[in-house]
């Protein structure tokens, strides 16, 4: 992401593209990017094929998977019915049309390896009215993304279940701070932008640090459901200040300490006195005029209006027998490409009628 890079030789890892983890045979409900290639032969040959890619291929949609085919860098990943990893030669991606309560869709930017992750955790204690997303930008590495995306869903969940009088605000902020906490005791760098939303009993509690941001569509209108963490903004550059940090503008960009553009994110051990953890979290009633809830990276933000988001994917999430989430995911990502994004860009979009109460 853009705020990774005050040098740049950003650290890398080893895995070429997040890979859907459902098969047929999945019993469980959870997805999550951050899924290892190593133990599958088959996606061991796949992401071998990935140096020999094209990047500038021409977009043609597919139908059926072919037998041997190289991996793009952008996935498409439809939600309920069990899923199977996609890939065709020249088309960015290859859809099939699955119904499904969300879509999420990823195209990796300018650098080698894909930084961002996702996670999608269905009918948590078996109700399917209960659910967790989340998107997770990372920097410096895919480490802190990957972390946060198998784990912060766990850690909020714990912290939801042991509440007794504390607020869901503050047991969200508990499970943002224990991942940071464990995460830091892995003992390596790197850190990662995070927007989730939870949705129990009817409410729609979404969190943020840094600058992933939710934004619904209530009645066509966008709403942003969370704030931008920058060093920019005002409180932001008064806290750090406070604490002894210091903001610059490099290329005109306002960073931490010269390095930094978010002022909050799981990880980035060496800002950490600066750079904290906590979120900001907006507990909404989920009512029948909110249509759909877009999780996304900056990559999307930084070249689409939150409007804009709303007014292309509405046509394809509401009003119509065939809902096409997944579709709409890929436009937004197809747009903010086409605008000069050179960032990952990850998008997630969510039906919120099914869990209305």
């Amino acid at each position: 992401m853009s705020c990774a890079v005050a040098v740049p030789n950003s650290p890398v890892f080893s895995q070429s593209i997040p890979i859907s983890p459902f098969s047929p045979l999945s019993p469980f409900p959870r997805v999550s990017s951050s899924s290892s290639l190593s133990s599958n032969p088959f996606s061991q040959n796949l992401a071998e094929d990935v140096g020999h890619l094209d990047s500038g291929s021409s977009v043609q949609l597919r139908r059926k998977r072919p037998a041997k085919l190289d991996i793009p860098i952008q996935m498409g990943f439809g939600s309920s019915a069990p899923a199977t990893m996609v890939a065709v030669q020249e088309a960015p991606m290859e859809e099939e049309e699955r119904d499904g309560f969300y879509s999420v869709c990823c195209k990796r930017g300018r650098r080698p390896v894909m930084e961002d992750r996702f996670s999608a955790v269905l009918d948590i204690h078996g109700d399917p009215k209960q659910a967790f997303f989340g998107i997770f930008d990372g920097h410096g590495g895919v480490k802190a993304a990957e972390y946060a995306a198998k784990n912060i869903d766990k850690n909020i969940m714990a912290e939801v279940e042991r509440m007794r009088e504390d607020s869901i605000e503050e047991a969200v902020k508990r499970g943002y701070m224990k991942t940071d906490s464990a995460f830091l005791m892995e003992d390596t760098s790197g850190g990662s932008c995070c927007v989730t939303a939870l949705i129990t009993q009817g409410d729609l509690v979404v969190s943020n640090a840094g600058d992933c941001r939710a934004v619904m569509s209530r009645g066509g209108v966008a709403e942003a459901l969370t704030t931008d963490h920058r060093p920019s903004r005002q409180d932001e550059k008064d806290r750090i200040e406070a604490m002894g940090g210091y903001i610059d503008c490099f290329n005109g960009v306002w960073r931490i300490q010269g390095s930094l553009a978010v002022s909050r994110a799981i990880g980035d051990k060496q800002l950490k006195r600066w750079v904290i953890a906590e979120p900001e979290t907006q507990v909404i009633r989920i009512g029948p005029k909110d249509e759909f809830l877009i999780l996304a990276s900056d990559g999307l933000w930084d070249k689409v209006t939150n409007q804009e988001a709303v007014d292309i994917a509405r046509p394809l999430c509401i009003g119509s027998d065939v809902l096409q989430p997944l579709a709409a995911c890929k436009k937004l990502v197809e747009l903010a490409a086409s605008r000069g994004s050179l960032d990952d860009i990850s998008v997630m979009a969510v039906l919120l009628d099914h869990y209305l109460q």
